[in-house]
């Protein structure tokens, strides 16, 4: 039967309940030539139909350990210490921020030392203006 349906018979001991359609079937007697041709036909599109939907389970249990290996390790990457920290986009945004202030500040720094020095010259005028009138 495993012959004729093109797949190897550990196959169908695997799947019992396959086996025992077969067991079944065998032991069952036609009840004429056209019906044994529609079991037959019938059994392998059901075997057809069994080995697809093991294809697409077989896949989707690939993908889901895939998922599921990629979940476990970003998670012990996120427990080690050793990643990045989650907020990293607000890290970032801060630190431009954090920039964009400190230029400010340096730009106010650089305009007041800038008064600072013309105080102190016009204060070194007047102090000298000062000293030759008492002269």
């Amino acid at each position: 039967m495993a012959r004729a349906a093109g797949v190897d018979r550990s196959f169908l001991y695997r799947h019992r309940d396959l086996l025992q359609l077969i067991h079944t079937a065998a032991t069952t007697p036609p009840s004429g030539e056209g019906h044994a041709q529609v079991s037959r036909a019938s059994l392998q599109a059901d075997l057809a139909n069994a080995l697809e939907r093991n294809a697409r389970l077989t896949a989707r249990v690939r993908q889901l350990e895939n998922r599921l290996s990629q979940q476990l390790g970003e998670q012990a990457w996120r427990d080690s210490g050793l990643g990045a920290p989650t907020d990293i986009d607000h890290l970032q945004r801060q630190i431009t921020t954090l920039e964009q202030r400190m230029v400010e500040l340096q730009s106010q720094l650089e305009d007041r030392t800038e008064e600072l020095a013309a105080a102190r010259a016009a204060n070194r005028e007047l102090t000298r203006s000062l000293n030759q009138a008492h002269r």
